[in-house]
């Protein structure tokens, strides 16, 4: 029995001495970033701020790669399946890691199992953006035009199970509006139609919208968040705009697939501390819409295991289960 003792620790204190040493010399290669969204959306503009300035702290280039489909799940999958060695990480949002389990019966994964969290990155709030001649003023204004027009109202999002969609989801409910939700490949797709007046509403992220409120082709009626905006003072929160109450905030992080030995999480959370506390990344988060956040590993872990409890509750709640 002492002897097997023995042996047990001997080999544990070798996995810990390898682990270290391997982490010593991570990255000796190039990383690969994966976005489970196509580009141009708010989750691919974080990912590319961060992987520049990433690189620069590890010493390795990081590579964006837009593994886009099955609303995020494509890309999911390709992480969970790849070798837990650090050189494939994963930017992960409330919409593929906090949503996706619970919306679609065939996600095929446990965010709480399948994924080594790193940290988190960002807070993004979900705003409301109209056409710039789209009458309502207010939130309140929008739900009178809406239960007027009844199932003829459209309202846009990005793909099913992104945090957009889901928001479009629980505005009908809060308001008992029977609007037609017309979910997108992308956010960038909804934006065109909605600076082409195709949608005169959507729900979505700022980063790809802010040019466009910026220039006066789009407009934001709310900003679903518990205060108002840096960039966009003018524009009130849902408290302010006729729906108390009604929040909707996308958290932002950085994640690894399961098994990764804990001393390069430890490295890049190191890392990723670094990047975001920098006052240029702390800039270009605001500019792209976000608030910075940094955590430990465990604090995102606490973080995925809140927010998947907050939306999978609601998706159960509305039966909003997808095949």
């Amino acid at each position: 029995m002492r002897r097997l003792l023995r042996a047990a620790a001997v080999a544990a204190v070798a996995v810990a001495f390898c682990g270290q040493a391997l982490a010593q010399d991570y990255p000796t290669r190039t990383v690969t970033l994966i976005v489970p969204y196509p580009p141009g959306g708010g989750v691919d503009a974080m990912a590319r701020v961060v992987a520049e300035k990433l690189a620069a702290v590890l010493g390795q280039q990081v590579v964006v790669d837009n593994r886009a489909g099955g609303s995020g799940l494509i890309g999911t999958r390709v992480v969970i399946k790849s070798a837990p060695d650090g050189y494939t990480l994963f930017l992960g949002h409330t919409g593929s890691i906090a949503i996706n389990p619970s919306l679609y019966t065939n996600a095929g994964f446990d965010p709480r199992k399948d994924f080594a969290p790193i940290g988190l990155i960002a807070s993004m709030p979900v705003a409301l953006l109209a056409y710039p001649s789209f009458p309502a003023k207010t939130i309140g204004e929008v739900v009178t035009i809406a239960k007027s027009a009844g199932p003829n109202f459209n309202i846009g999002t990005s793909a099913v199970g992104t945090g957009g969609y889901l928001t479009a989801e629980l505005f009908k409910s809060v308001t008992r509006i029977d609007a037609t939700i017309i979910p997108y490949k992308g956010t960038a797709q909804v934006m065109n139609d909605l600076l082409g007046n195709h949608v005169p509403i959507a729900f979505g992220v700022l980063p790809p919208a802010l040019g466009n409120l910026q220039a006066g082709t789009l407009r934001a009626i709310a900003v679903l968040a518990p205060a108002r905006f840096s960039l966009l003072r003018d524009v009130p929160t849902a408290n302010e705009s006729g729906l108390p109450g009604f929040e909707s905030v996308l958290h932002y992080g950085l994640l690894a697939p399961a098994g990764t030995p804990q001393p390069i999480i430890e490295r890049l959370n190191r890392a990723l501390r670094v990047v975001v506390d920098s006052d240029d990344v702390k800039q270009r988060i605001l500019a792209e819409g976000g608030d910075p956040l940094t955590s430990t590993p465990e604090d995102y872990a606490k973080d995925i295991d809140g927010e998947e409890t907050k939306w999978g509750t609601l998706v159960r709640k509305l039966n909003l289960k997808v095949e």
